[in-house]
Order: C-alpha cells, then structure tokens, then sequence
C-alpha cells in the first residue's frame, strides 16, 4: 500500500466514525422518544422509524455530503476558499428553476426523471455559466468578480422566486415558501431512491477530477503543462455541480453554507490535497447536516427550525471571518 493510500485511510476511518455517531445522535434524538427495544413489537416506534426518523437522517446526510463535496470542488477550480453553491449562485438558480416548475404544477416525469429536478439543474447550469462568464477575464477567474457577480445572481434569483410565489396560487405559494427556507422533512425513502440515479453520477464526476482539480488548484498552467485539459474539467465541475445542487435544492430547498464550512473543516484537519479533501468533505458534510437537522427539528420542542437558518447562523459567521483573512492576505 502506498504511502497516499495509508494517508487516506487514517483519514477515512475517523470520519467513517464521526459519520456513524452523527447519525446514531441524530436517529435518538427528536420530540417524540424512540425506544429501539420496543423496535420488534410495537408498530408505533416501526412507524416512526422506518417511516420518518431514518429517512429524514438520511436525506439529511445524501444532502450535506452533496453540499460540501460541490463546494470542495467549486473551491478547487476557482482557487478561492469563499466558492460554494450559494455564494456563486449555483443554488438560487437551481431555485428559481425548481420554484418555477413547482409553481406551474410540473409534477410529471420525463424518462422517469422528475420535472422539477431537471427544471432545478437547468436553473443551475445557467447560474454557474453566466457568473463564470461575468468573473473570467482572458485566463484569469477575478475572485472578487466571482462573489460579486454570486451574490448578483443570488438576488435576481430570489426577486424571481418571490414573483413566481405572488402569482402562484395560496397552497402552492405555501410550498414554495416552506421550501425556500430549507427543509428535509421526507416520508420514506422513495425520494432518495429518485434522488440518487441523478447524484451518484455527478458525485463520481467530481471523484473522478480529483487528481485534475488538485493540479489546478495549485498553478492552471502547471496543471497545463502536465496534461490536464483544463477546459474539459471546468465543464465536467460545471455540470456535475449543476446537478447535484439542482437535485437537492428541488429536494430540500436553499440551505447554505454547508459547501463553505464543511470544506474549510475537512482543509483545516487533514490539509490542501484536494484527492483528500473531496471525500473528506464529503462524509464531513453527512454528518454535519444530520447533527445540524437533529438541532433544527428539537430546538423548540414540538416546534421545527428550518435547517437551512441553523447553517447560516453558523456558515454566516465563517463566511465574513474568511472574507477578512482574504482581504488581509490580498493586503500583504
């Protein structure tokens, strides 16, 4: 075994716990008590279970490891640790698409694929295009072009969510709302199961970059120089990352933040290797979504916080933190 190889499993292995103690917290944890004794004989706790609880932890985990494995790789490409779906728009053009189709009552499917998922990953693409076009100068990605132009694209995505929301009627308008303020409350498993056919080609996408991403992460003419193609890497980043955040913002809504601070954790304990970082990333970006759903759902009791309010009270913070130590670092 290689030296690498050694190095990724001593990383795995402490993650892979952390991943099974988040979820075994965020299963026990909830208003209503669960006894996993009374698991074999008594068909309220099965319910709850099987039902509700363990489907929940799950989508929980299917969206944070989705999240932050977006935000390594966007952070990666653009050599800029502030990138994540949010802060480049990626995830209020995946919402406008899917407030879109959710507005118009699109529930069918095409060749088995929900409407919304690809209204969701269409609204996606167009935002990680038109903010890459308006940040790239020549060969250059200006990072403070890239934030601007995120966050001006985030805002026309958010007027845009909020018209639709007038003109829909009052019960769609109520799903919209509930959906734009992030939520992963899911009935059984049969989302995920729609789910994962769309995300596990784009998670294997990135996986498949990441030797190229870390090259370009470091110098893009060494990376060049060495055989990368990087313009073919740029859009197989472009259209996994589409995909994926279209998929879970038509899911779970806009809960941000997640591709910031999972990254910048994973980066922190284990290093810039982006091959490491990556998978790191996303198994720390499971666990922390489930911990963070666990809190929103039994904060206030028989009450429920929107998810996506517990990642930005702590991914807002981290994001102006990071902004100052660019700003400083730029200084010297």
């Amino acid at each position: 075994m290689t030296s690498f190889a050694k190095k990724g499993w001593r990383i795995a292995l402490p993650l892979i716990i952390v991943l099974v103690v988040a979820a075994l917290f965020a299963i026990w944890v909830g208003y209503q008590p669960l006894n996993p004794f009374a698991l074999p004989e008594d068909e309220a706790t099965r319910t709850l279970f099987f039902r509700l609880r363990l489907p929940r932890v799950v989508m929980a985990a299917v969206v944070g490891a989705s999240l932050a494995l977006v935000g390594a790789a966007l952070q990666a490409l653009f050599r800029n640790p502030l990138a994540e779906p949010l802060t480049l728009g990626v995830s209020g053009g995946g919402a406008l698409g899917a407030g879109a189709a959710l507005a118009l009552g699109w529930g069918t499917r095409v060749v088995g694929i929900p409407i919304v998922f690809l209204s969701s990953f269409i609204g996606a693409l167009l935002a990680v295009w038109v903010v890459y076009r308006l940040a790239r100068t020549g060969t250059v990605v200006l990072p403070g072009a890239l934030l601007l132009a995120g966050v001006v694209v985030n805002l026309i995505s958010a007027a845009g969510v909020v018209i639709i929301q007038y003109f829909a009627d009052f019960t769609r308008a109520l799903q919209i709302l509930r959906w734009t303020i992030g939520t992963l409350d899911v009935v059984g498993f049969d989302l995920i199961v729609r789910m994962l056919p769309l995300l596990v080609p784009g998670w294997l996408v990135l996986f498949y970059v990441a030797r190229d991403l870390h090259l370009i992460a470091v110098d893009e003419e060494t990376a060049a120089s060495l055989g990368v193609d990087v313009r073919r890497v740029e859009q197989l980043v472009y259209v996994a990352a589409s995909l994926i955040v279209g998929v879970t913002v038509a899911v779970g809504g806009t809960i941000g933040f997640v591709g910031l601070i999972v990254p910048h954790a994973a980066r922190l304990l284990f290093g810039e290797d982006v091959r490491l970082l990556l998978p790191s990333s996303f198994l720390l970006g499971a666990a922390f979504l489930m911990v963070a759903d666990a809190i929103a759902r039994t904060a206030l009791g028989a009450g429920e916080l929107p998810v996506g309010a517990i990642t930005a009270l702590i991914g807002g913070p981290v994001f102006l933190w990071l902004l100052r130590r660019e700003q400083r670092y730029a200084a010297l």
